[in-house]
């Protein structure tokens, strides 16, 4: 019960701040995270793409986050794994014969306005991206595929937790 008052506040912390200020990346309707849940009909390609975006969109952000704050924890192991998941999907694109996409995450980036509020919308991102994930596991996909967002979702799993120990702190 307290972990779910807590995952509560956390939640309702996350959306007041993406309410107030807006995402740490720029909204695009179909990009990344958001793209892939607001998708009635995902194909390959474009669960592909919507993961490897939103792989790009954390990189980014936390690089950003590392140059402006410095290289503090989490996102200093955290940015290393998303170049890691990023180098996990790239295979998959050239696997089943598409392009893969251009990393312009960098040029989204917005800032929140303190390093506090970065940690409440890292425990947002990563929840879309589980969510993203969980629904791209409900489809048929190959085994090479499942294997790697398995992996991706698991990864996430471990991100959230560190960004719901800082906002708890």
């Amino acid at each position: 019960m307290k972990r779910l008052s807590k995952l509560l506040t956390v939640l309702l912390l996350a959306f007041t701040l993406i309410g107030s200020m807006g995402a740490v990346m720029a909204e695009e309707a179909a990009y990344g995270s958001a793209g892939a849940l607001a998708d009635d009909n995902l194909t390959l390609e474009e669960m592909l793409t919507y993961a490897i975006q939103d792989e790009y969109a954390a990189e980014a952000e936390y690089a950003k986050i590392i140059e402006t704050y410095g290289a503090i924890r989490p996102y200093s192991n955290i940015v290393k794994a998303e170049a890691k998941h990023i180098a996990s999907l790239t295979p998959l694109f050239e696997a089943n014969g598409f392009a893969v996409p251009v990393n312009d995450a960098a040029s989204k980036v917005v800032l929140p306005a303190s390093l506090k509020e970065s940690y409440a919308i890292g425990v947002q991102a990563e929840i879309m991206n589980i969510d993203m994930y969980n629904r791209f596991l409900d489809q048929e996909l190959p085994d090479t595929v499942r294997t790697v967002f398995e992996s991706l979702k698991k990864a996430s799993e471990s991100h959230l937790a560190a960004f719901e120990r800082k906002v708890g702190k």
